[in-house]
């Protein structure tokens, strides 16, 4: 059976065992027990409990080691025999002068090996031709009858196969064709494995720990590069096409060829060898053995090449054929590269046509060479070392290859299927890598181990000292080898296994036929397969039945670990196997004398170690008798092992003990009859040895090498060599007189240790019978306790085995000491009141009784009985009280607590407890329902309801329980409507609540939310007194009130009207506030409303407002009030608020003035001047202004980067007439620039306030904002008439009329082609309450036609600043003559009107005129120009965008304007007269966002005549205050721009 080419059939499953954690405490005790059933299949596996989980203790990154090479099919035993045939009759054709083609038949490579077997078992070549069985050999290979197979083997065989049979016999080779595989195209070339020439196992550094039998060991063998550097290697290299010499494993670097060279060199003349035979009638040849190792150096064309000392006197005067025996034809004449014989090509059999090219050798050293016997099979080391990362990263890489998916998911059956595939195949060679036998003691355990260095945790010390800790396990006390000092690596201490995919250990036994476990760490699966000891030699027979190449050359195979055969081929020849796959976290248990074998199934780490029982010691003795026949070494000494435990038998386990007895009698036996058979001998001369101290080499028998301990037999003249005494006739050929014994112990002194062995093993018996008299009162006496426990510690000293007679000793003793604790309780308890009892008195009597049955003396028993007649008075007097018809409540309580000392549960005594609750419990519901005493709450009367559910049933007490359950309901429910009201949405009026309490209170308990609604009630009626005060008062609330009145109101649980009219006053409030608010504030701004409204205190300390701004910026300024130093309560005063207001007014006005003079003085950052200053400006970024792009605020005359502030533009100067002005007007440009710091708000026009005043008016709150604005308002009224004033004065309407006429000449001048409009007009947008009229005048100020699209205009705007560029050289100026008595009154109205946050038309007049009086700043201007050009590069894709946002924003408007009207239509005309349209909203916020972001506004002057008229009456408080008069003056609106913000 072929069982590599069909499908592998596993074999059954080994036995598994789980033991609980009881079982898991003793482990050589589980596995004993255990035993019986597992030691019949070999193997077995043990899970061990779910949460017995060892850390893994390795150092990973210390861990490094270097595998073993394997190759799958050299493992396989059938299939090595077959490499090893392929490898010789390769060698063989390759002598010939060719390679070995294997051909294929029937799609599948021919089987040479086993057509050889086979042909041979038929009878042979010539027998199958005669007879024609040339079908039935196909049939024998599994080959399909029919195809004429048989006739292509015969023809195979012949041309590959039969030349070499008869050559292996020695018949000359007639017919031989020497290349049959020339015409072999499709024949697979064979290339030789050279198992010999690559054995193990070369020396690695773990090699001074190792245990195993000694191995072959060859020299390692050189590479190309070592001979390169070796000139000695260098000379040994052999050239040619033939065989290289053996351990050199290399290829030749050229082929020469080997013929005659008839033009060149002469040689000498050739000499006839003659050999001379030696003493042993061998003959020798007469050359120097080291002309003979020499090796032949490449020769080109030469018939022969002679040695380099050919003129010797040893060289005969001819070479000779050694067919024919003559010299003559030497350009024929050939020389062998093996044994250096001459033969002509011509003698030859089949002779040569030729010279041959390369190496030749000649039949005889062919023959020797393919007959030489195979070496033996190791396995080679590796030459990578590994971590167990990369280890690790190379298994898992080769798996998922090799199977082509995850290696979590290739199934165990698929790779097991695999495996058995590639070891039976010759086809396919598949290398793994095994990282096995690695010594822990080196590398570390992955177990925890203990240390000196004591640095485990608690988990790991838990699991270091573990039984099932591999390290722990065989130096257990139950173990054997725990009496062996030395740590012998692989039995002692364990070894280490790291395992890919395929790697596998071969079929063996362990040493001294001793157990194993493995525990696989971590890692994918492990597959073992196993046969029991009852089948070891039939497994064995088989393997040597069906491989016998192997065992003859190594008979000791088995032993070496490097050897597998199919567990099915074995099943089919009658050996039992057993199989199992070992997951992570699971235990194998190989038994004495079990041959296993496995592969690992992916990448793991394992770890094993062997250990041995007492039931091993009769396994031990017959395996050393074993080795003693194969003369295999032992790892250490039986007779030393079981000499030193009977030195010691008081150490011993019981068990233990037993079988060391049985060995040591056994052997001492032996050793007299071996030790008679010296004396018969004649050999009396003997010397004591302390075998022990010597080295195991130097005690080791020279015949079987066993290691000898009680005796040994050695000789005075051989003193190199002993014997045991199994071997004395092996010793030495000297005399007996000259041998003597030498020995550990006499036989006087063998006795005496067994007697000590037999004591302490019969010590159990001696101690039973003591047990078994006092447990069963033999002798009448009882023991005292004192007494069982001496027997009982005795057996736990002397370590006696766990039996039933122990138990029973251990049971009686636990029992008494049971009942001494319990009469230890009784007695202590008596006269202590104690609330549950010990015992009932059922258990009094028990134990009474128990104690008076045990087989030992007690004292305590009259303890017991004193306290039984107590309990049995009282029982007397207890009825005869509950008897009587009316007992005092006091003698039931006395009776109650003298029952309670007795520590005795006495049934009247829960009588009495029944009586005495139920009198307690009714007097407290009576006092807690008097109508006297002071209500009790819902808590109290539900605790008592729960108590009187536990007292006993009687007529008075059921009647007291459902009343107290009646008017808990009923207060329960009012509870529940109480509740209800405090937490339901809809809140209830103070009507509703308080007809609710009214209700609630003749209910005679306390109900808590009961009487939160009053509380509530209460709250809610005093809140509305205060809304009553604060609304009927002098004066109008402030928000702040109001707000706090709404949150107190929304927080009560009651519903109040008054509430609803508070939250939309401060509605109201606040959406005022909001208008205002988006009326003044920038967008981002970070001031607050009435900051803005307020003059700015600290105008005159320039770091005090930048720190302030900062602050303001960053959010760390807060206050709203602390300019003016106005506290909280001052601003509900509006006298306070006037009053402050007004000396703000002085204060911002002196701090400006000083602030002017201090910048003045400061660098001009666009001056070359090099003079220091001690003050710089400093920008709001923080940093000095530079040179270039600087500006100067007009108010406060400080420097700022332009890039850093908002900037006017000069493309968007307002135009003073719907007609073109010309662009040298200078004075009309808008190069006013004030800083952010100055203005601090949007600062709207005059009219937008007066709406804000009268929409203030009709608020029923005040509020701080709208006094501050009521101030602004008369501050700017009043600088407006003083502005007109000064305007309408003689000087003042001579300069505007000066300026006029300067503007017609100008505008009369003729201009360029298609001039530019005037810069103020492009980009002004309208979008105001006028826009309409707005957009019409700035369509003609373009002086284009009405369908100009705003591209044009940007583009015009480019051109405009090129313009202006271009014109900056002819702007002149001072344009008017400004005299100081004009110019003064003019500036200071200029200051004030700066310092306003309002825009009105003269502000911008005064400014003109202001302008035209001095020369035009050119500086500001191109600085203005510089700024505003990047502005305008792709403003063309920008008006595009900004145009198609607008139309659909005003589509979307349109469409809410709809829907807005068609709801107002349904509303009532109450409702939409106080709603806020939200499109107006809207509108005015993109207005106000609109006009902030171009600065201007394009108006012409208007009358407020009308609108004044609707505010002539005084804006004041309610009733009394001071009032703020508006004056009729009409205002004449100029145009004015809307200066940058910041």
């Amino acid at each position: 059976m072929d069982s590599g080419t069909e499908g592998f059939l596993p074999p059954p499953e080994c036995p598994v065992f789980e033991p609980n954690w009881a079982e898991f405490q003793d482990p050589l005790g589980y596995i004993a027990k255990i035993r019986p059933i597992a030691e019949k299949s070999g193997i077995c596996k043990i899970r061990p409990p779910a949460d017995w989980q060892p850390p893994f203790a390795v150092e990973v990154d210390n861990f490094k080691f270097t595998p073993r090479i394997q190759r799958l099919n050299e493992l396989e035993a059938q299939t090595r025999v077959k490499l090893n045939y392929l490898d010789q009759i390769a060698k063989f054709w390759e002598f010939q002068g060719s390679s070995l083609k294997i051909p294929n038949v029937e799609r599948r490579m021919l089987d040479l090996y086993s057509l050889s077997k086979i042909v041979m078992e038929e009878g042979g070549y010539e027998v199958i031709c005669k007879d024609r069985r040339w079908a039935r050999v196909a049939q024998r290979l599994n080959y399909p009858p029919g195809k004429n197979i048989g006739s292509l083997l015969r023809s195979h065989y012949e041309r590959i196969i039969y030349p070499y049979e008869m050559f292996q016999s020695g018949a000359n080779l007639v017919q031989c064709d020497t290349h049959p595989f020339d015409s072999e195209e499709k024949d697979k070339e064979y290339k030789p494995h050279s198992i010999p020439l690559r054995q193990s196992v070369q020396p690695s550094k773990f090699s001074s720990y190792s245990r195993r039998a000694k191995r072959l060991q060859p020299d390692p063998v050189p590479t190309e590069e070592d001979i390169e550097k070796n000139p000695e290697l260098k000379k040994l290299q052999i050239y040619g096409a033939g065989p290289k010499m053996m351990g050199l494993g290399l290829m030749a670097k050229d082929k020469t060829l080997r013929k005659k060279d008839k033009e060149g060199v002469i040689y000498p003349h050739t000499v006839t060898l003659k050999e001379e035979p030696n003493g042993d009638g061998k003959v020798m040849s007469p050359l120097p053995k080291e002309d003979l190792s020499h090796s032949l150096e490449p020769c080109t064309k030469m018939t022969m090449r002679l040695r380099k000392n050919h003129s010797s006197a040893q060289f005969i005067d001819s070479y000779v054929c050694r067919m024919c025996s003559r010299g003559d034809e030497d350009d024929k004449l050939l020389l062998c590269d093996g044994c250096e014989d001459n033969y002509h090509i011509f003698c030859l059999l089949p002779p040569l046509p030729e010279i041959p090219r390369g190496v030749w050798r000649c039949p005889k050293c062919i023959m020797a060479e393919c007959k030489k016997p195979p070496e033996a099979f190791g396995f080679e080391q590796a030459t990578q070392e590994y971590t167990l990362q990369s280890f690790g990263e190379m298994a898992d890489s080769f798996k998922a290859d090799y199977f082509n998916m995850p290696v979590h998911m290739v199934p165990t059956e698929l790779v097991e299927k695999e495996f058995w595939r590639l070891v039976s195949s010759i086809e396919e060679d598949v290398t793994v890598e095994y990282g096995a036998d690695i010594h822990s003691k080196e590398f570390g355990s992955g177990f925890p181990v203990t240390s000196n260095k004591g640095n485990l945790s608690p988990e790991e010390e838990e699991y270091a000292t573990s039984g099932w800790n591999l390290n722990v396990m065989p130096v257990l006390d139950q173990s054997v080898l725990c009496h062996i000092n030395a740590d012998i690596s692989g039995m002692k201490v364990p070894w280490l296994y790291v395992g890919m995919v395929f790697s596998a250990f071969c079929w063996h036994i362990e040493d001294h036929w001793s157990y194993s476990i493995n525990y696989l760490h971590w890692g994918e699966p492990k597959t073992w397969y196993g046969v029991p000891s009852l089948a070891a030699e039939h497994l064995e027979e088989v393997m040597k039945r069906l491989t016998p190449e192997l065992f003859d050359s190594q008979p000791d195979l088995l032993h070496q670990l490097v050897t597998l055969m199919n567990p099915n081929t074995l099943m089919s020849h009658g050996v039992p196997v057993v199989r199992t796959n070992q997951c992570a976290g699971e235990f194998v248990i190989t038994f004495p004398r079990a041959y296993h074998s496995g592969f690992n199934q992916g990448y793991n780490f394992a770890e094993a170690v062997n250990f041995c029982t007492a039931d091993w010691l009769p396994a031990g003795r017959q395996c050393i008798e074993h080795y003693r026949r194969l003369r295999r070494y032992c790892v250490f000494s039986h007779e030393e092992l079981i000499c030193k435990m009977a030195a010691f038998p008081e150490k011993l386990d019981l068990n233990l003990a037993v079988a060391v007895h049985k060995e040591m009698f056994i052997m001492v036996q032996e050793e007299r009859r071996l030790r008679k058979a010296l004396l018969e001998k004649g050999i009396t001369e003997a010397e004591r040895e302390a075998f022990e101290l010597l080295p195991d080499d130097e005690r080791q028998c020279i015949k079987c090498k066993t290691t000898c301990f009680l005796s040994a037999l050695a000789c005075y003249d051989c003193p190199d060599g002993l014997v045991c005494l199994s071997h004395i006739n092996d010793l030495c050929k000297c005399s007996s007189s000259r041998q003597y014994l030498r020995y550990r112990y006499t036989l006087d002194e063998l006795p005496a240790m067994l007697h000590k062995l037999k004591v302490r093993a019969e010590s159990f018996d001696t101690w039973a019978n003591k047990v078994r008299v006092a447990l069963e009162v033999e002798d009448g006496r009882k023991r005292s306790l004192e007494e069982l426990r001496t027997l009982e510690s005795e057996a736990r000293e002397r370590r006696f085995p766990n039996s039933e007679l122990l138990q029973r000793l251990k049971n009686c003793l636990n029992e008494a000491e049971t009942c001494v604790s319990q009469v230890l309780g009784l007695v202590s308890g008596q006269g202590a009141r104690i609330e549950t009892p010990q015992l009932t008195l059922t258990e009094l009597r028990v134990l009474l009784e128990q104690m008076s049955r045990l087989p030992c003396a007690m004292h305590q028993i009259g303890d017991v009985k004193d306290v039984l007649e107590q309990v049995e008075a009282y029982q007397a007097e207890a009825q005869e009280a509950l008897a009587s018809l009316s007992p005092s409540l006091g003698l039931l309580r006395s009776l109650l607590e003298r029952g309670q000392q007795l520590g005795v549960e006495v049934p009247e005594v829960h009588e009495l407890q029944q009586q005495v609750e139920q009198a307690q419990w009714l007097d407290e519901v009576k006092q807690a329902l008097a109508p006297s005493s002071q209500r009790g709450s819902l808590v109290i009367m539900q605790g008592l309801l729960v108590t009187g559910a536990k007292v006993a049933s009687s007529p008075s007490v059921d009647k007291a329980r459902a009343e107290l359950q009646e008017l808990l309901t009923i207060a329960e429910r009012w509870e529940e409507k109480a509740h209800f009201c405090l937490e339901a949405r809809q809140k209830h009026p103070p009507a509703t609540l308080e007809a609710i309490i009214r209700e609630a209170e003749n209910i005679p308990v306390h109900l808590p939310n009961i009487q939160a609604l009053k509380e509530a009630l209460t709250k809610a009626q005093a809140w509305i007194a205060d809304v009553d005060e604060i609304q009927n008062g002098d004066h109008y609330p402030c928000l702040d009130d109001l707000e706090g009145l709404v949150a107190v109101g929304r927080d009560l649980p009651v519903g109040m009207e008054e509430l609803r009219q508070l939250e939309l006053q401060v509605l109201t409030a606040h959406s005022w506030r909001e208008k205002a608010s988006r009326t003044f504030l920038k967008k981002n701004s970070f001031y607050t409303l009435l900051e803005v409204l307020c003059p700015c205190a600290d105008a005159n300390s320039d770091s005090t407002r930048r720190s302030r701004w900062m602050e303001k910026e960053l959010g760390l300024y807060k206050s709203d009030t602390e300019l003016l130093g106005l506290s909280a309560q001052d601003l509900r005063d509006p006298g306070s608020v006037i009053v402050a207001f007004k000396e703000g007014e002085q204060r911002e006005k002196e701090g400006i003035l000083q602030l002017r003079r201090t910048n003045s003085a400061k660098r001009n950052p666009l001056a070359s001047s090099t003079t220091v200053t001690s003050a710089t400006s400093i920008c709001v970024c923080g940093q000095v202004p530079a040179r270039v792009g600087a500006l100067q605020c007009d108010l406060c005359q400080d420097w700022f980067h332009g890039q850093c502030v908002s900037v006017p533009r000069l493309l968007s100067s307002p135009r003073p007439s719907a007609t073109s002005s010309p662009v040298l007007a200078w004075w009309e440009w808008d190069t006013k620039f004030l800083c952010p710091l100055c203005m601090r708000s949007r600062r709207p026009r005059l009219e937008t306030i007066l709406a804000l005043l009268v929409a203030l008016q009709r608020l029923p709150v005040r509020l701080p904002e709208g006094e501050a604005l009521q101030c602004l308002t008369e501050r700017a009224i009043g600088w407006q008439g003083r502005a007109r004033q000064a305007l309408a004065s003689e000087d003042v309407t001579a300069l505007l009329g000066r300026l006029a006429e300067v503007r017609q000449q100008l505008q009369a001048e003729p201009r360029p082609e298609d001039p530019p409009t005037y810069p103020s007009a492009i980009i002004s947008d309208p979008l105001r309450e006028s826009s309409g009229k707005g957009i019409c005048k700035v369509q003609g100020l373009l002086n284009t036609d009405s369908a100009t699209s705003r591209e044009k205009v940007a583009v015009a705007q480019s051109s405009n600043l090129e313009l202006l560029s271009s014109l900056l050289p002819q702007l002149t100026g001072p344009i008017l003559e400004l005299p100081e008595e004009t110019r003064a009154p003019l500036e200071e109205l200029m200051l004030e009107g700066d310092l306003l946050e309002v825009t009105l038309d003269e502000n911008y007049s005064i400014w003109q005129l202001l302008q035209a009086g001095q020369p035009p700043d050119l500086e500001r201007i191109r600085t203005l120009l510089e700024l505003e050009k990047p502005e305008h590069q792709g403003s063309r894709t920008r008006v595009r965008a900004l145009e198609k946002r607008q139309w659909q924003q005003r589509k979307v408007n349109l469409n809410r304007k709809n829907e807005s009207l068609v709801q107002e239509e349904l509303q009532p005309k109450k409702t939409r007269s106080s709603e806020i349209k939200p499109e107006e909203d809207q509108e005015e916020e993109e207005f106000e966002e609109k006009a902030d972001h171009e600065n201007t506004f394009l108006t012409t002057p208007t009358d407020h005549r009308p609108i004044l008229k609707g505010s002539q009456n005084n804006i004041q408080q309610k009733d009394s205050g001071p009032t703020v008069s508006f004056p009729l003056t009409p205002l004449l609106h100029l145009s004015c721009p809307q200066h940058q913000h910041l």
